[in-house]
């Protein structure tokens, strides 16, 4: 896993009052530090570290003190978690950049006479449609569940 991901750096087998320590030293030399728990031992390191990945079954404290937790036991979830992250991360820049272009033209614009408001109006509308687009992204699915369960969940009076 460390070489897929880059890492150059793997220590392993380390006894629980040197994990934190070693987080530190490593902290200082200006590393970013993550840091893979599952146990009470692990949650000063986990807290330490600038990224904590807590196994989901673990020790409540090492859960609660973890920036991540994988919901299964599986070292392939820390890869997948990275591999969400990184999509998330170029999607909300993308977002910003959508935002910044549409209403970066449109109400300065606007604002100017150049244009007449409805079209910085309908500039902002196009916005917030490519950015709910762009979130979607290749899984509309997700849309069409989020409505179901909503409309499920008034059918049956839960709340």
């Amino acid at each position: 896993m460390a070489e897929q991901t880059g890492i150059t750096r793997v220590r392993a087998g380390i006894r629980p009052e040197g994990k934190a320590a070693i987080i530190r030293e490593l902290q200082a030399d200006g590393t970013r530090v993550a840091m893979v728990g599952d146990g009470i031992n692990d949650a000063p390191a986990l807290m330490q570290a600038d990224v904590g990945i807590a196994a989901g079954g673990g020790t409540d404290i090492a859960v609660e003190s973890a920036d991540i937790v994988l919901l299964r036991e599986d070292v392939t979830a820390d890869m997948e978690a990275r591999d969400i992250s990184d999509r998330a991360y170029r999607r909300t820049r993308t977002n910003v950049a959508l935002a910044f272009v549409f209403n970066g033209i449109g109400v300065p614009l606007a604002a100017t006479g150049l244009v007449y408001p409805v079209w910085a109006m309908a500039a902002m509308a196009a916005s917030v449609t490519a950015i709910f687009l762009n979130s979607i992204g290749t899984r509309p699915a997700l849309l069409v569940d989020a409505i179901r369960s909503v409309k499920a969940r008034g059918r049956t009076g839960n709340e």
